[in-house]
């Protein structure tokens, strides 16, 4: 594998622990600029400091759109080009599992806010750029009827399938920019030793390095830059087949009209 030595503009979402800041101070440590986002003040300062150099910061609750527009706003006052987007952010237990609109939040956050500031920063993306989703070997047929509020499901449940709606829209929106820039769904690697493995199942969890290390290569490598809608599998370290449901052509047309159809009406509140 050949890693890029030119200089790229890299934003990750929710990187202030876990594999997100991990990611972030590997792929520093390179010479790339990173740019962290989290929702909280405190631990966007406290995550710069451990990158060093006074890297710049965004501060946005995924869990609202008006937030997620005002990212990708704040990123394109400061950028006329991202070269890589990682859709890191993601969310599994929460005290509060819906949201004033009563949308699940985990959709709302793991699905269609990536998804909604992926279009948002699409116009300073380059051709040869990348976008790398966070996907997981948690992955279940989604209840469009859950994804439009209208139905409850459990931690687990809302996440899986929140997941795989991320990779059907991974799959979908390559599909539609056959000339990039490239879209890839990834499984970093199951059960990992981040806050999220801990509080949802428990456990300590396996070496974060592992997850980091995918993500960078994602971003960097010259194996994913023909990868454009595939989906990279970590526990088997190669691009393999997602669940079932995503190759379903009548599924993920039910997802992808549901996710517009839901961001449609929450832009229009």
């Amino acid at each position: 594998m050949r890693r890029s030595i030119i200089k790229k503009t890299i934003l990750i979402t929710g990187s202030t622990d876990g594999i997100g800041l991990l990611t972030a101070k590997m792929l520093s440590q390179l010479g790339h600029r990173v740019l962290l986002h989290w929702r909280k003040s405190d631990k966007l300062a406290a995550a710069a400091a451990e990158l060093g150099g006074s890297p710049e910061t965004y501060l946005a609750d995924l869990s609202r759109m008006t937030d997620v527009d005002m990212l990708a706003e704040s990123v394109l006052d400061r950028h006329d080009r991202i070269d890589v987007l990682i859709n890191n952010a993601g969310v599994l237990s929460v005290p509060q599992a819906t949201t004033p609109e009563g949308l699940d939040v985990r959709f709302v956050v793991n699905t269609l806010a990536s998804y909604r500031l992926t279009r948002l920063l699409l116009p300073a993306i380059p051709k040869h750029g990348r976008i790398v989703n966070l996907s997981s070997a948690a992955q279940a047929p989604v209840n469009v009827e859950a994804l439009a509020g209208h139905a409850s499901l459990n931690d687990r449940e809302a996440y899986a399938q929140s997941k795989l709606a991320l990779t059907i829209w991974s799959r979908e929106l390559a599909r539609e920019l056959p000339d990039g820039p490239v879209v890839v769904a990834v499984n970093p690697g199951s059960l990992l030793a981040s806050k999220m493995v801990q509080e949802g199942f428990g456990i300590a969890g396996n070496d974060l390095r592992i997850g980091a290390d995918i993500l960078c290569r994602a971003a960097l490598d010259d194996v994913f830059a023909e990868a454009s809608g595939k989906y990279f599998d970590n526990d088997s370290g190669r691009f393999s087949n997602p669940n079932p449901a995503v190759l379903d052509q009548v599924h993920s047309k039910s997802v992808m009209a549901t996710i517009r159809t839901v961001l449609s009406d929450l832009t229009a509140a």
